[in-house]
């Protein structure tokens, strides 16, 4: 098949969307796809890890309420649909909610194919972070709202949990949808040296070490994880908690971090571009502690169990399906205390975190972008199948 998968973003800018099409594309191609993808250039910075023959980048402006994000030139992405016309995809994906939704339901519509859209975000919890003068009742009506608009615009939806699918049916979506998670691909995530990450940064070999991975951003809850190590801390003194990533809400983080006394166990080490560096910060952590309250999926879960890191995590939204069979990690509630203490008895315990490495190992395996790839495929073939079946012009939903 042809794809024309259309994005608000892609990396450099790196999320979980970003993670997403990277290895959904991997793995399409490695079946005999052909992808291309439509996203937003972001000038002079470019993803070193990627090579770009596949991407149609497109002009596009910076965000305000968001400074790493990048809004498309609408206009410039029809511009597009001569050169996508010469290509004769089958479908088009859509996998964000703004330019690219409405420019990707148009060019279905134009060129009379299916539409597939994924749904990666719960903005009905994510946006409260970010416009904080609209009353939350309206914003919630707002945002269910257009989720059902836009679902109804495209011939199938794809969710990457049950819980989120559950929340599309209680907004009132009628239109077909498929669960099917981003996976990790296995062959990448085998082997990470956390000696050379901790020699790399300075940090003692011993010294035990809490690890995130991910934007750093109101919605992760990561305030929270402060909070928890600074309730370990007084077991735990020299606890260091490494924290991989960028966002707006770092300066924040830093502050809340210095108010709790966390100034010399924090350890913020920015966005990670070379993959065994990645691998080699999993590795230094003794645990992966996350409590993200608005995740569709979590796949940094995944990652750390693929690697052998033991997990503590809260199990909301998205990361209940990961966390559900209980392997590789200690589920517990959003309390600092219960948290805090799971946490001390992991790091006691040599024996428990061999054997949630091993569970982790295993129960990531059954998460393999390999099977997810074939489930898409399935889902762009019965898309094309059903449009075709009821006679209807393709791409033209209304």
């Amino acid at each position: 098949m042809r794809i024309v998968m259309i994005s608000d973003v892609y990396f450099p800018r790196v999320n979980g969307v970003s993670t997403s099409i990277r290895t959904f594309r991997r793995e399409l191609e490695g079946l005999g796809h052909e992808v291309l993808l439509i996203a937003p250039d972001y000038g002079a910075q470019r993803d070193a890890g990627d090579e770009e023959s596949w991407i149609l980048r497109v002009p596009a402006r910076t965000v305000y309420v968001d400074p790493e994000d990048r809004m498309m030139s609408f206009s410039a992405v029809m511009a597009l649909e001569q050169r996508l016309r010469e290509l004769q995809p089958d479908l088009i994906h859509i996998q964000t909610p703004f330019v690219a939704h409405y420019a990707g339901v148009r060019l279905a519509r134009r060129m009379q194919i299916p539409a597939v859209l994924t749904y990666h975000t719960y903005f009905e919890e994510y946006l409260d972070y970010y416009i904080r003068f609209v009353p939350r009742s309206l914003l919630r009506w707002s945002v269910r709202h257009l989720t059902r608009r836009q679902c109804s615009q495209v011939d199938s939806v794809v969710v990457p949990t049950r819980a989120f699918n559950e929340v599309l049916e209680a907004y009132g979506v009628r239109t077909e949808c498929y669960i099917n998670p981003t996976g990790v691909d296995l062959s990448r995530f085998t082997q990470g040296d956390g000696e050379r990450f901790k020699r790399r940064y300075g940090i003692d070999p011993d010294r035990p070490c809490l690890l995130f991975v991910g934007r750093l951003v109101q919605e992760k809850n990561i305030g929270f994880l402060l909070q928890v190590v600074a309730r370990v801390k007084r077991r735990i003194p020299d606890i260091l908690f490494i924290l991989a990533g960028e966002g707006p809400a770092q300066a924040q983080l830093r502050d809340e971090g210095r108010r709790l006394g966390l100034a010399h166990n924090l350890c913020f080490i920015g966005n990670i571009q070379v993959l065994q560096e990645l691998l080699d910060c999993y590795c230094a952590g003794d645990a992966f502690v996350f409590a993200s309250r608005t995740e569709t999926q979590g796949l940094v879960l995944l990652e750390a169990m693929a690697l052998g890191v033991p997990v503590v995590s809260t199990a909301k939204m998205g990361t209940r399906d990961i966390l559900s069979a209980r392997r590789g990690a200690l589920v517990v509630e959003e309390d600092v205390a219960e948290f805090a203490t799971e946490v001390e008895r992991l790091l006691g315990d040599k024996a428990l975190q061999r054997r949630l490495g091993r569970e982790g190992r295993r129960h990531a395996a059954a998460w393999s972008a390999a099977a997810m790839a074939m489930r898409m495929e399935e889902v762009y073939l019965e898309t094309v199948d059903s449009a075709f079946f009821f006679g209807q012009p393709i791409g033209c939903k209304e």
